[in-house]
């Protein structure tokens, strides 16, 4: 978008500096797509719907960034349900997921308030470690992605015995247990970049 000026010589160009380029990259074009937050298909017995707000530092919503989950099943199994998307035919652009899968992942854009929703199921215990989702977060101005995991509040007893939550204190434990809704199955977990209650997130060598 331009605006009248003039140039060196005061003649009228019409043009005006452009300003500096918000920083990128922008993760709502392309990579996300329909059906993104179904990792348990529509109807599916036991189902529970995970949703959250990602905050930046200023506790302001961020309102494009990009989270995927990935998951165990409720046996706590992790092969997911590869080949679970829907093709179109004439551009191969993704049409969605195939409604009767539970894939293990997802792929979520936040809104303009900066909030996400997966709907899922509860994900089984794996030996060492109570039951989570591991979330991974896009978002402009980060250099790098960043990992985190979503805990859930009834399985309490075994946070205990889980290497990462035992290691934390529990302010900083806290930021990794969903809370649960009103609403039966739903719960929420919000994402905090930076600032007060930041997100413990994880670094992997």
């Amino acid at each position: 978008m331009t605006e009248r000026t003039t140039g060196g010589t005061g003649a009228d160009t019409g043009l005006q500096p452009t300003p500096s380029h918000t920083v990128g990259p922008f993760y709502g074009y392309a990579l996300p797509f329909p059906g993104g937050g179904d990792i348990a298909p529509e109807g599916r017995d036991g189902t529970v719907t995970v949703h959250g707000h990602v905050y930046d530092g200023s506790g302001e919503p961020v309102p494009d960034a990009l989270i995927e989950l990935w998951q165990a099943g409720p046996d706590g199994d992790l092969s997911g349900a590869p080949g679970s998307m829907r093709r179109d035919p004439v551009d191969g652009g993704h049409l969605g997921r195939n409604g009767v899968d539970f894939t293990g992942f997802a792929r979520v854009p936040t809104d303009a308030d900066g909030h996400w929703t997966a709907r899922t199921l509860r994900p089984g215990a794996r030996t060492g470690h109570a039951p989570y989702i591991s979330v991974c977060v896009f978002a402009r101005g980060l250099l790098h992605h960043l990992f985190t995991r979503v805990y859930f509040p009834e399985d309490n007893q075994a946070h205990a015995d889980d290497p990462l939550l035992a290691s934390l204190d529990a302010e900083r434990r806290e930021t990794l247990v969903a809370t649960a809704g009103p609403a039966t199955g739903s719960y929420r977990f919000d994402i905090r970049l930076q600032g007060e209650k930041e997100t413990v997130f994880l670094e992997f060598h």
